[in-house]
């Protein structure tokens, strides 16, 4: 589950780490209010808009200003709240923006110039260990970086046996050009957001940048943060947090109704119960000329119902073109499938694409012979080649 930028800041703050503080604002008026409660807060005069969106590169899509006044903390909301903001993390249409965080300026002046750094701490799962990745280039694109300029990314793996050792919090300080207080700084920072990460049961914190202030302080300037799905019943709490408005609609639908989807771009939909037999249905639509325009696995009860309620999902795609039905009847019987399939046709009434049905397992030649007989216009297949050819002659 991914969070916005204040969620994490949020999540950051509770476990000691340096945050850049501000506030949500859901209208330009709010934005105002909250821009002079931060001044009263925290003494900054001027103040950071940014989008709250789901994605990266908001600055470059125009989702980051700087309000030197409260006159421009208003019309900057005003231009960003509504907009549809195009990031090279989105679509080409964009991610409409329902929030801003209007945050104090921190590149303040002070002895010393304010540097930029990146953090993040992930999964290496080629070596079954937490990996803190950091690097001097904050601000910028780290894919960049790590093509052009390789040796300025520094990993540091944390044994999940011991966690993270003291040496190990020093070192990244030290290989970031620290000394002094900052040098102190950082190896609390670090400390704290490698707390952070595995007591919020997460799979992704990235700070990009981590700032070191005029005053050698050591903030977050922004936070990225991914929740592991499958931890969420130890955290209510962060459970609430979920924006089901940056989720694609359908897959968030499919979810309510306890089905397995995930969009896709291409023309034929797939109805499959299983997730193996569901990767291997995809392959089998590409070999035959196709492109898969979603995956979904309705599980190993595939009634009426929750046949009816994939069809639905499906045909909200206005880019498929067929439907590919491919179940194993295991754990259900193909017979029960393939009554489901037509009591749910016949509910839906008229389905304007190709439909066709591999059922194989318990009883597969009485489901044939039920779709068969029908009188529904469903083409049904036994093999997997036969499947591969009636989806071919459908788009053909």
């Amino acid at each position: 589950m991914n969070l916005h930028e204040y969620q994490g800041k949020e999540i950051l703050n509770s476990f000691g780490v340096e945050i850049q503080r501000g506030i949500v604002a859901q209208t330009p008026a709010e934005a105002v209010e909250a821009a002079k409660k931060l001044t009263e807060q925290t003494g900054t005069g001027w103040h950071v808009i940014k989008a709250q969106v789901h994605a990266g590169g908001r600055g470059k899509g125009g989702g980051v200003k700087l309000a030197k006044n409260l006159g421009e903390v208003e019309r900057i909301a005003n231009d960003i709240i509504g907009m549809n903001l195009i990031t090279p993390q989105t679509s080409a249409e964009g991610k409409k923006v329902h929030q801003v965080l209007v945050a104090e300026d921190v590149y303040y002046p002070g002895d010393n110039e304010p540097e930029e750094y990146y953090m993040s701490v992930l999964l290496n799962r080629a070596t079954g260990k937490n990996m803190i990745m950091y690097s001097t280039e904050g601000g910028m694109d780290i894919e960049k970086v790590a093509e052009e300029t390789p040796h300025l990314i520094f990993h540091e793996e944390i044994d999940p046996a011991l966690g993270l050792l003291g040496f190990q919090a020093r070192k990244i300080a030290f290989n970031l050009g620290l000394s002094g207080q900052a040098f102190k700084q950082m190896t609390k920072f670090v400390a704290a957001l490698y707390k952070a990460y595995t007591n919020s049961d997460s799979s992704l914190f990235e700070i990009n940048p981590v700032l070191k202030t005029s005053d050698d302080k050591i903030i977050a300037v922004d936070a990225k943060v991914t929740l592991d799905d499958n931890a969420l019943f130890r955290h209510k709490d962060y459970a609430a947090m979920r924006d089901k408005r940056e989720e694609n609609q359908t897959e968030v639908e499919a979810g309510e109704k306890g089905l397995n989807y995930v969009d896709l771009d291409g023309n034929v939909g797939c109805m499959v119960n299983g997730a193996g037999l569901a990767m291997a249905t995809m392959d089998l639509i590409k070999q035959a000329g196709g492109e898969p325009a979603n995956f979904l696995d309705v599980g190993g009860t595939a009634d009426a119902e929750r046949v009816e309620a994939a069809f639905h999902l499906i045909l909200k795609d206005p880019n498929v073109k067929a439907i590919l039905v491919n179940i194993f009847g295991g754990i259900v019987r193909c017979d029960r499938v393939a009554q489901g399939i037509v009591d749910a046709y016949k509910n839906m009434g008229t389905i304007n694409v190709p439909i066709i049905v591999r059922l194989q397992g318990t009883n597969a030649d009485i489901a044939k012979e039920l779709i068969d007989n029908s009188g529904l216009d469903v083409q049904s297949a036994i093999e997997f080649q036969e499947a591969a050819d009636k989806v071919q002659a459908v788009l053909s």
